[in-house]
C-alpha cells in the first residue's frame, strides 16, 4: 500500500500502525516526530498534482478538515479517497478502525487500549460550564456537534456553546467574559493559546489550558487523553 495522509490526526494513526506505508503527508502532520514523507501542502490547500504524482492507493482526509473540491480533484485525478467523518469519541474509534483496515493494517492494541481508557473513566466529580475558544482576532469558540466538545463532556465540562446553530461561532470577547461560566479551556490549536496569550483575558473566570492534540486528535493520543486532560483540569478548578 501506498497512502497519502491529509489529517494530522490519521497520519500518526497510520504511521504508527502500519510503518512504512505513509509516502506523503501534509505540512502540519507534526507526529509521530522523525516522520520521513513527502509534504504535500496543507489540509487546506494540499498539492493535487504532487498528491498524484505519489500514485498513492489511498488518500484519508477528514470532511471537516479538508475542503470538497480539493478531494475531488484527487478522484479526478484517479486517486481513491476514503474520507471520514468525526463528531463524536464513538465515531473515532469506529473510524479509526475503517482507515487501518483500508491501509491494511490490522487492529492495533493501542486502539483497543484507547477504547478501554475512555470506557473506565471514572464518574465526574462535579459538571462545569465552560467555553472553549479556539482561535482569536477574531474570538471564535467551540459550538454544537463537535469531537471536542464530546471528549469535554466525557470529563465533566459541559461546552455552553454546545446548542449554538454554528459549530464554530464567533463570540465577542465581551459575551465570553460576561457569561455565566466556570470554566474557560484554551487549546494550543489550532489557535496557539500560552500561559501569556489567552488567559489575562478571562481575568475573573478559571482558564485551563490544554494541548490541542490531546483535545482534538483522535489517534495513539488517546490512550493518555483522558489522563492528561483531567490533569489540566484539575488544576484550573478546585471542582474537577
Amino acid at each position: 500500500m501506498r497512502v497519502v495522509s491529509l489529517v494530522p490526526s490519521l497520519t500518526e494513526a497510520v504511521a504508527v500502525t502500519a510503518p512504512g506505508v505513509l509516502v506523503g503527508a501534509t505540512d502540519w502532520c507534526t507526529h509521530p516526530a522523525g516522520l520521513d514523507v513527502a509534504r504535500v501542502g496543507g489540509t487546506k490547500n494540499p498539492d493535487v498534482p504532487r498528491i498524484a504524482a505519489l500514485a498513492p492507493d489511498l488518500v484519508v482526509a477528514n470532511e471537516e478538515e479538508n475542503r470538497a473540491p480539493d478531494l475531488a480533484a484527487l478522484r479526478a485525478a484517479g486517486v481513491e479517497v476514503i474520507v471520514t467523518e468525526i463528531r463524536t469519541l464513538d465515531q473515532a474509534f469506529r473510524e479509526l478502525a475503517r482507515v487501518l483496515a483500508a491501509c491494511g493494517a490490522g487492529r492495533p492494541r493501542w486502539l483497543d487500549e484507547a477504547e478501554a481508557a475512555w470506557q473506565e473513566l471514572p464518574r465526574p466529580a462535579a459538571r462545569l460550564r465552560a467555553a472553549v475558544p479556539v482561535w482569536r482576532r477574531p474570538w471564535m469558540v467551540l459550538g454544537r456537534d463537535t469531537f471536542a466538545g464530546d471528549v469535554l463532556a466525557r470529563l465533566g465540562v459541559d461546552n455552553a456553546y454546545a446548542d449554538h446553530v454554528e459549530r464554530y461561532p464567533r463570540v465577542p470577547v465581551e459575551e465570553l467574559t460576561s457569561a455565566d461560566l466556570d470554566l474557560v479551556v484554551l487549546p494550543d490549536e489550532p489557535y496557539r493559546f500560552t500561559p501569556e496569550d489567552g488567559p489575562e483575558a478571562f481575568p475573573d473566570t478559571p482558564v485551563a489550558l490544554v494541548g490541542g492534540r490531546h483535545l482534538t486528535w483522535y489517534g495513539p493520543s488517546l490512550v493518555e487523553a483522558p489522563t492528561v486532560l483531567s490533569g489540566a483540569l484539575r488544576a484550573a478548578h478546585p471542582r474537577m
